[in-house]
Formats: structure tokens, sequence, C-alpha cells
């Protein structure tokens, strides 16, 4: 039989940062010593509090069909969490639990895309992997916003309204951010503001790392800003500030319009969240020692790994304030990002992903995860510093 197949799906390349893990994973499979800096997933175990409140959970037989906007009282404690620490003012009825941050994104997208009227979302770039394929499946157009990595990509007015048109829906943000690691500033976050209300435009704000941010900086929540909070959509989960990637646990916070139709969307597509998940999540917002342990950690893991990078010929890595990636652009005899993927891999046995993966503005980069032991992190760069000079020499940057 030959099968038919939704068409905006026939365009979506698979995940790159999966498709290296694989590749990475077949070869440990047949023998070969390969370092993983591919994968975006901490290196640490879920806190114990929320381990044993996940298992507290199911004991107590709480293994059946939830609220569908998730537990009330989970619903409240992040409302509250948002409110003191991100300085959004919401309620519980402002949040409606997920899957996973990912799925948050798809939710939130599917419910604002009108596939008919040509809906267009605009993607900063570089940028997580999915926002684009996301936005394809949705039926809409992702329009790729490229930022400049010698100015740290920083966003500006000019590089926005380049890319704006009256088909133009809504702009995804992503601080901290996923590949490069930079924080959104107060003064960029005012540039997203006026650009959002000229444009009549709202703003998807993805904020999964905005736990993991390092010398005291803070990435600014744009559904903080009131002049702009009715168009804010604010996203977050577990995953990443309290190591809970296989518990799939996200949240979206959204004026009561939005929820409402996200709710619609959620009801037909999973139901609910499992109970002892959201328990366990409960919990974890509580476990502010084993994220700051966590933090620090990936700080210590941060300033060794960037300098090391620094020091190879060729390579300039900008110190990220965010995330636990390092985002490196690398000159290496001209290859470009996939090439030099590929050499790493097989010149140095280093599994990292490549730039271009991230839409425009990672060319002849590579992105590398150091939420990863210190001892591979070391032999990382090792081999990559051995690899590269047999390129590159001993030459000065």
């Amino acid at each position: 039989m030959e099968y038919r197949f939704n068409q905006n799906l026939l365009n979506i390349p698979p995940s790159a940062s999966l498709a290296v893990s694989e590749k990475a994973k077949k070869l440990k499979a047949e023998g070969v010593d390969i370092i993983t800096l591919a994968t975006g997933e901490p290196d640490f175990d879920t806190p114990a509090k929320a381990r044993i409140a996940g298992i507290s959970g199911i004991a107590s037989g709480h293994t059946h069909y939830g609220p569908a906007l998730g537990l009330p009282a989970l619903r409240k404690r992040i409302a509250r969490k948002l409110t003191e620490e991100n300085g959004i003012s919401c309620s519980a009825d402002n949040i409606i639990m997920t899957p996973g941050g990912k799925y948050a994104v798809y939710e939130t997208v599917r419910a604002l895309i009108t596939p008919a009227a040509g809906d267009e979302v605009m993607i900063l770039d570089p940028a997580w992997v999915s926002y684009g394929p996301i936005v394809t499946a949705s039926g809409g157009v992702p329009v790729d916003v490229e930022l400049s990595f010698e100015d740290n990509y920083r966003i500006t007015r000019p590089v926005l309204e380049a890319h704006v048109t009256s088909n133009t829906r809504a702009v995804i943000v992503n601080y901290p951010n996923n590949p490069t690691g930079c924080i959104l500033s107060a003064e960029e976050a005012e540039v997203l503001a006026d650009f959002a209300l000229d444009h009549d435009l709202i703003l998807i704000a993805d904020e999964i790392y905005e736990r993991i941010v390092y010398d005291g900086a803070k990435s600014v929540s744009l559904g903080s800003m009131d002049r702009i909070k009715d168009r804010v959509i604010t996203i977050n989960g577990f995953s990443k500030s309290t190591a809970m990637t296989g518990w799939r646990l996200g949240y979206i916070c959204a004026p009561l319009p939005v929820v409402k139709m996200i709710s619609l969307l959620s009801q037909h597509a999973v139901s609910c969240l499992s109970q002892f998940s959201m328990e366990a999540a409960l919990a974890a917002l509580d476990c502010e020692d084993d994220i700051q342990t966590m933090t620090a950690s990936y700080l210590r893991r941060r300033n060794f790994f960037v300098d090391g990078l620094n020091a190879i010929p060729g390579v300039t890595c900008h110190k990220p304030s965010g995330a636990f990636y390092a985002w490196a652009k690398i000159d290496l005899a001209g290859r470009n990002s996939f090439e030099i993927a590929d050499y790493l891999l097989d010149e140095a046995k280093v599994a990292v992903v490549p730039g271009d993966s991230y839409g425009l503005g990672g060319s002849y980069c590579v992105r590398m995860s150091f939420a990863t032991a210190e001892e591979d992190l070391r032999e990382a760069l090792r081999r990559m510093d051995a690899a590269i000079r047999k390129i590159n020499g001993g030459n000065e940057k």
C-alpha cells in the first residue's frame, strides 16, 4: 500500500541533536570510545525530595486520570513562583500543565496559528532545533531572523523590522538561549516590547533554562513587563533546572483566553498528566538547594571548559551567561559546521552538534553541552585540541 502523509510533516528534518546522539551511541555500541557532548540533559539525578514525592504518589494510588489543566496545588505553586521570582503577575487560572516544555511550545503555536491565513512566526536564530519544525507542523511559516555571532547575538530593532510582514503572528523568544547561552537584557526586552506593540504581535517566551544563570546575571521575563503582559505567553518546565527530563513536565502561563483555547486542544491531544508526576514537580519547586548545587557545578565546568576551548587555535567561544552549552565558532580550513562536527567525531571521537542545525547565525559553529562529567570534558578538550591542531597547527588566533 502507498501511504499518503501530511504534507507539512514531509518538510520537517529530524532533530540534529538526537541524530548526533544516536550516531554516537551506535559507535559506542561498536566499541568506539566516544565522548558525547551533544545531549542537552543535566547529568544529575532528580532531587531526592521530588523522587520520593513521586514514589509516594504511586504508592498512594494516584495513578488515574487527573485534572485536565493540571494539579490545582501545583498550578497555584507555579503561579506563586512566577510572581515572586519572575515578576509575572498571574494566578493558577493562567497556568496549564503540559507533557514537557517541547509540547508546551507545540500547543501554544498550534493554538495561535491559522494555516489558511499564511501566518508567520519569527524565530530568533540561532534557535533550538524544534521551533521551526513545530511551526511547520502547525501549518505556519517559520521565518528565521539571523543574529550575529560577532555582536554576541544582540537583538536590535533593524534586524527585527527586516523580517516582519503583514502575515507575522508571533515571535519565539528563548532566553537563556539554547544553543548560545545568551540571556535577555533589559535593553533587548524593551526592543521586543516596542516591536510587538507596533506590529500587534504575540511573544512566545521559552524560559526553560531561566534558573540556570551565572555571575549574578538574570534574564528578563517578558511577561513581567506590564505594557505587554497581555501578549506574552511564558513557557517553562522542570526538565533542565531540576533534572527531570524523563518526567515530561512543562507548563504554560498565558492570558485566560489563550489558556482556554490551549486547554481545548490539550483535552483532545493528551487528556492530562499523571498525578504522581505532578506531585513530584510540586516538591521540586522547593528544592532550591539542589538547584543551586547543580548550577554551581555547571559554573565550574563552564569556566574551565570555555577557557580551554578558547586556547585552541581557530576556536572562539563567548562565555555563556545561562544554560549549560558552549557555543564555539571554529575556523577549520573552510569546513562548514556539519563537516566540523563530522571531523571531531571521526578524528577526536567527540560528538558535538553542528551549528547550522540551529538556523541562521550558526555557520562554522558547534554546540557542546558541559552538563557532562568533568573528566570527560577535560578529555574532550585534549582530544579536540589535538585534532584541530592537526589542521590549524599551533598558530595564534
